[in-house]
């Protein structure tokens, strides 16, 4: 390679000159293969890596072996997409300390030596006895007597009893929904809390983030406006919120003056007044509670609160003193992707594994989880009458199709499925045998039963389990029977359709 000597103050020096330079040509750019080989060096390397983690991390932490499977072909075959995809939806990176928000446990009570049925031994059967037993251990609440639960159906019941409940506020409103919109019944509720904060109410809104992007305006801004104390759920206001972007705040719970409650899967949105004709219809069942069991729908509320909010609600003006309403023996169950992980699948294959005699499920969206599903099957096979109905058209038509990949096996066990015709039908309803309700958020799918925070209402009350199969059955009445007939003339195109998307039940 040719030199050039140069002079320079203090001694001289040598600078390599390149052939073109020393020929007096323009100098030669650098290689593009070359810088663009190190970029995709670079990008493969990450990649590689991040897959990597992403398979070390599904191999050693994940539970189910039926979504550890999608996650790894996943990940192989779209190296870097499948471990962002993965980090995205697949990991619970939040698993929030549920201690740190319970305040102080004073509020617990001893469990009795057989709960549930300490003072009622006798109206109990031994297998009822079992159930409440089990139930009792796996929820943090206890059971509580003497409380009365009222099903409401579609927002024409549910809306104006909950109105009416915040307009005839004293003390204080505590409301927590996964959709709440602005406009519509959604106004009438803003309109209310705020005239309720005006006259002195203690008021304290919930609203996940996610449901806020249902509807514009964001509700959340018009509370702000209306003076009414409001958070969002776990807000995504920087990238690392992306992390936390798949758990869903999915509760439903109003309680007023720490007395009354309403709780059950309808969110706050114009679709369910079906008076009104909204443009998108929804049936759905709501329930008022009174009793002692309001004091759990409270609790929920208030560990959600200080999660938000960093403040701790307590006393008299949230947790007054209840006295007896009914004839109802519930337990509260909350649910989600914390210390309360998996708490609500524990507590349905445990009533799945108590049922003697039936078993109807009434669900938005059924994928259930294999263990669920094979605790269906095998109620069907020890003779129990298993029914499900679920809607024949979904609004996320890739649970719908995906649904329908399981239906052979159940109907070859045993279960009944019906498809329940439009308007889509958002109710949420478990009865075993003549006296076992539950009610609450949770769907039979792995987003409710595995990331969100979910709270239901285990029931023990033959009055109220009668009232509630009338519902249930009024609803198989109009709908219509799936058979494996059905299934078998499915053209081809439909079957591949439902195929992949039972691909995505584990997001789904």
């Amino acid at each position: 390679m040719p030199f050039e000597r140069r002079r320079e103050t203090g001694g001289v020096f040598f600078v390599a000159v390149t052939p073109t330079q020393s020929l007096g040509l323009p100098p030669m750019p650098a290689s593009p293969v070359l810088a663009v080989s190190w970029e995709l060096i670079t990008l493969g390397s990450s990649a590689l890596a991040a897959s990597l983690a992403a398979l070390l991390h599904v191999l050693i932490r994940h539970r189910d072996h039926r979504s550890a499977g999608f996650w790894v072909a996943l990940i192989l075959f779209s190296p870097g997409l499948g471990a962002c995809l993965y980090a995205l939806l697949g990991v619970n990176s939040m698993r929030r300390k549920g201690r740190d928000y319970r305040g102080e446990p004073a509020w617990h009570e001893p469990a009795p030596a057989c709960p549930l049925f300490a003072r009622a031994a006798g109206r109990a059967s031994e297998s009822d006895c079992a159930l409440a037993g089990t139930l009792d251990r796996i929820s943090r609440f206890h059971f509580a007597e003497g409380n009365r639960i009222e099903p409401l159906q579609n927002g024409d019941e549910a809306m104006p009893a909950m109105l009416a409940a915040v307009r005839a506020a004293q003390t204080s409103i505590s409301l927590s929904s996964y959709i709440f919109e602005a406009r519509g019944v959604g106004a009438e509720f803003v309109t209310e809390l705020a005239a309720a904060r005006n006259r002195g109410v203690e008021v304290r809104v919930i609203v996940d983030d996610a449901g806020t992007r249902y509807s514009w305006p964001p509700v959340t801004r018009e509370l702000r406006r209306a003076g009414v104390p409001v958070r969002r759920f776990m807000p995504n206001r920087v990238v690392l919120r992306l992390l936390t972007l798949n758990l869903r705040n999915h509760k439903k719970i109003l309680v007023v003056d720490g007395r009354v409650a309403f709780t059950g899967g309808m969110n706050i949105r114009e679709g369910n007044m079906l008076s009104r004709q909204p443009s998108h219809p929804a049936r759905d069942l709501h329930f008022r509670v009174t009793g002692p069991v309001v004091a759990q729908l409270q609790r929920a509320f208030a560990e959600d609160w200080q999660f938000c909010a960093e403040e701790c609600l307590q006393g008299d003006t949230w947790f007054p003193r209840l006295e007896t309403a009914g004839a109802t023996d519930a337990l509260g169950i909350i649910d989600g992707p914390d210390e309360d992980l998996e708490v609500m699948p524990a507590a349905l294959f445990a009533a799945l594994s108590a049922a003697r005699r039936s078993v109807r499920i009434l669900t938005p969206y059924f994928l259930p989880t294999g263990h669920l599903l094979a605790a269906l099957k095998l109620c069907a096979v020890r003779g129990l009458e298993v029914t499900i109905i679920t809607p024949a058209r979904n609004n996320i038509p890739l649970v719908g199709w995906a649904a329908q990949t399981l239906y052979p096996e159940l109907l070859r066990a045993g279960c009944r499925i019906f498809e329940s015709a439009p308007p889509f039908d958002h109710s949420k309803l478990f009865l075993v045998d003549d006296a076992w309700s539950c009610l609450g958020s949770t769907n039979w799918d792995p987003r409710s039963l595995r990331l969100n925070f979910e709270f239901n209402l285990f029931c023990h009350d033959p009055a109220l389990a009668d009232r509630l199969a009338a519902l249930f059955e009024q609803r198989r009445a109009e709908s219509t029977e799936v058979t494996l007939e059905n299934l078998e003339n499915l053209g081809m195109s439909l079957r591949l359709r439902n195929g992949i998307a039972s691909l995505f039940i584990p997001l789904l």
